[in-house]
């Protein structure tokens, strides 16, 4: 046998072997906790053992030093144990994007004992509030009504929160709350959370570590991995030889991990593309169906146009999409051309008008129920066409998963971009409006915004 040939199964014995006790090391030795990065949740309990208050980075600009300062000072004139942590939450991050996870995991990090916390939502300049034990000084509602009351309408993140302590502080939560949303049924707005108290911290801790305690997994779960990283090392060098990851002059350098933003931003793309596949496969699928539908009366005739509107228009966003917004417009418009065609297939009248999709999130699909709902800032109420799922999350007093937008550099509710630069903030894809989408593109609403 030559000896080349027999140098490879010694290397991967040598590999095997390196490996195994990498690992039998990590079991016997597991790295020092003081050597470790703390979790995102150990590192705001130990600021709020210094301070009440924790600002990530994000929201200095809305709540400076000299602004938690004085918020800090009027929690210690209460008396209470009030804490206040106003980070970003976003789906994959930390926190799962759920303020309900994030009061669970700081809970959990200060441990047990009186708390009352103020956080923030998923739902920009709202807050929510959590109270252990109980609700004796009516925190929930207390933090809750702030985002309802007129003072507040024009009011920044810092005064907010102020104005939420001052609330704890009276101990009349429940009653300012009930008062502010006297007007709002049961289809309330955003931003007062869910039932807070009562929750397991131990399930959060696990959403933001990954397995709380679980010593024994995580440490078999290393070992399969420090195996498993030497298998790869080989395989991947006895494939490509030495050159592994990408040439920096006359060295070979291992390409970098993708940070977790990297990773959600390939995600979005990937979910972007995905969307846009799904938006052309349905307007090829609209102009099939418009080619079916004979047009032998005059009222066939007239739903047959108008369905021939919607496929253009249709196809004119799709060919000028920049963004999910716009593809979810797309998504809108077939659906009022399969209502058009639907309505010129039959001959008997329609006793109600179908409702257009999500109002909060198109991408939800069609809506089931007609809501009322008041905009951040706003007394007024609008009705709304909402699906299952944000009909629920309103009524529980929950912040619905909405669709977002870009403006001024800044992902918002794709409703909070100015309606004259968005024809789906103006429109809320057809909730808003009375008359169809397809004329106003036709007329150059969408082009005229892009622009």
């Amino acid at each position: 046998m030559p000896a080349g040939s027999a140098r490879g199964p010694a290397r991967f014995v040598r590999v095997v072997r390196l490996a195994a006790l990498a690992a039998l090391l990590l079991v016997l030795f597991p790295i020092p906790a003081a050597w470790a990065a703390p979790s995102p949740g150990e590192e705001i309990a130990d600021r709020l053992r210094d301070s009440p208050v924790y600002v990530h980075d994000a929201y200095t600009g809305a709540v400076d030093e000299a602004r938690q300062r004085a918020i800090a000072a009027r929690i210690e004139e209460t008396g209470l144990p009030v804490k206040v942590v106003l980070v970003p939450l976003a789906k994959g991050d930390d926190f799962a994007g759920d303020p309900g996870t994030l009061a669970e995991v700081v809970r959990g990090r200060l441990g047990d004992g009186d708390l009352i916390l103020v956080t923030t939502s998923e739902q920009a300049d709202w807050l929510q509030g959590f109270e252990w034990p109980g609700g004796t000084h009516q925190a929930r509602d207390a933090v809750g009504a702030v985002g309802h009351l007129d003072e507040m309408n024009e009011a920044g993140l810092a005064a907010r929160v102020e104005k939420a302590v001052e609330l704890i502080d009276a101990g009349n939560g429940t009653e300012v709350y009930e008062e502010a949303v006297a007007d709002l049924g049961t289809d309330s707005p955003p931003g007062t959370g869910a039932d807070a108290g009562d929750g397991d911290a131990g399930d959060a801790e696990e959403k933001e570590s990954g397995g709380g305690s679980a010593v024994p997994l995580a440490l078999a779960a290393a070992a399969a991995v420090a195996v498993l990283a030497g298998l790869l090392w080989y395989v991947r060098r006895g494939r490509t030889g030495s050159r592994i990851g990408f040439s920096t002059g006359s060295r070979v350098a291992t390409a970098p991990f993708a940070t977790p933003q990297a990773v959600f931003a390939a995600a979005r793309a990937a979910d972007e593309a995905e969307l846009r596949r799904r938006a052309e496969e349905e307007v090829v699928a609209l102009g099939e169906a418009v080619r079916e539908v004979a047009t032998d009366t005059p009222d066939r005739a007239t739903h047959l146009h108008a369905a021939l509107d919607a496929y253009a228009a249709a196809g004119t966003v799709l060919d000028g999409a920049g963004r999910r917004a716009d593809l979810a417009g797309v998504l809108a418009l077939v659906a009022e051309g399969r209502d058009a065609l639907e309505a010129a297939r039959t001959t008997r009248p329609r006793r109600t008008t179908p409702l257009p999709l999500c109002f909060f999130n198109p991408l939800h699909g069609r809506a089931t129920h007609r809501t009322r709902w008041r905009p951040l800032g706003s007394r007024r109420q609008l009705p709304v066409a909402t699906c299952d799922t944000c009909t629920k999350a309103l009524r529980e007093r929950r912040a619905p998963e909405v669709l977002t937008d870009t403006t001024e550099g800044r992902e918002v509710p794709y409703f909070e971009v100015p309606a004259e630069s968005s024809i789906w903030a103006a429109t809320g894809y057809g909730s808003l409006t009375r008359d169809p989408l397809a004329p106003r593109v036709a007329r150059g609403d969408f082009t005229r915004t892009r622009g």
